[in-house]
C-alpha cells in the first residue's frame, strides 16, 4: 500500500491498515474456519495517504484460522502510484489469543504482513505488527484497538520505521456507530516532505444493515498533518461499503 510522494512523491504505504474478520463457521473437523471481506471505497487511504490518486478501489481478503489462534490470509486492492504497480496483493500470517488473566480480557494479535506489488516487486516489503483490542471501553459494545508496527525495510528502502495507532469504535442506536483513529509514523529518514514523521487521523460514522448480514457502510474524514503538496495527504471524505462473509 504505497504512494509516491514526489509523483505523489515517494512510495508511502498501505492497509490498514487494516482488515476485518467475519463471523467464522468451522469449515472442517480440524478446527479450521474461513472468513473474508469484499469492499468498494471512494479512495484507498492507508495511514492517511491515498494509494489510488484519490480514485476508487475494489478490495477483498480471505483468512484461514485455526482454533489454536494461528491464522493466515491474503488481502488485495487496486493501487496507482503513477508507475507500473496497479495491484497490491498482501499475504500475512499471525496468532491471536485472549488474555484471560486480565480483567478486561483483551485480544492479543501478533503477526507478519508482506506488502507485495506483483508488477513492481522492488516496492515489496515486510512489516511486523502487534495489536491489543479492549472491549466495552467507556461504554458497552465499544472497543479500543492499539497497535505497534515495525519494519527494517520501510517502502522497500532498507530503513527502519515505526507506526503507532489507536482506534476507538462505539455503537449508537439503530445500527449506527462512530469511529475515531489517530496514528503516528516515524521513519529513519525524511520521506514525508522535510519531515521524518507525521500524524494521520480518521473520524467517521458507520452503519450496519439489518437486512443484509455482514454489510456495513462507513463515511469518514481521513487526513494527515503533512504539508499538503497534493490532495493525496489532505483531509478528505471517504465512503466505504464492506461485506463480510
Amino acid at each position: 500500500m504505497k504512494f509516491t510522494f514526489k509523483a505523489l512523491s515517494l512510495a508511502v504505504v498501505a492497509t490498514a491498515s487494516s482488515f476485518t474478520f467475519a463471523d467464522e463457521t468451522p469449515a472442517s473437523p480440524f478446527g479450521l474456519s474461513v472468513s473474508g471481506t469484499a469492499a468498494i471505497t471512494s479512495d484507498y487511504r492507508y495511514r492517511g495517504m491515498t494509494q489510488t490518486f484519490n480514485d476508487p478501489a475494489v478490495q477483498a481478503g480471505f483468512v484461514l484460522s485455526h482454533d489454536s489462534g494461528v491464522y493466515a490470509g491474503v488481502w488485495g486492492s487496486n493501487v496507482d502510484f503513477g508507475g507500473t504497480a496497479h495491484i497490491e496483493l498482501d499475504p500475512y500470517i499471525g496468532f491471536a489469543t485472549t488474555l484471560d488473566s486480565f480483567a478486561n480480557k483483551p485480544l492479543l494479535d501478533v503477526g507478519l504482513w508482506y506488502y507485495a506489488y506483483p508488477s513492481e516487486s522492488d516496492l515489496n516489503w515486510l512489516e511486523l505488527y502487534g495489536k491489543l483490542t479492549f472491549n466495552d471501553v467507556l461504554t458497552e459494545g465499544a472497543s479500543l484497538l492499539t497497535a505497534v508496527n515495525y519494519t527494517n525495510d520501510f517502502l522497500g528502502l532498507d530503513t527502519d520505521a515505526w507506526y503507532l495507532n489507536a482506534t476507538y469504535s462505539v455503537p449508537f442506536a439503530a445500527g449506527f456507530g462512530g469511529v475515531a483513529a489517530l496514528g503516528y509514523t516515524l521513519a529513519d529518514e525524511n520521506y514525508f516532505g522535510s519531515e521524518d514523521s507525521y500524524f494521520d487521523w480518521k473520524a467517521g460514522v458507520t452503519y450496519s444493515f439489518a437486512s443484509v448480514e455482514g454489510l456495513t457502510a462507513e463515511l469518514a474524514a481521513i487526513g494527515t498533518d503533512i504539508d499538503p503538496e497534493n490532495r493525496g495527504v489532505e483531509t478528505g471524505a471517504v465512503f466505504t461499503l464492506t461485506k463480510a462473509f
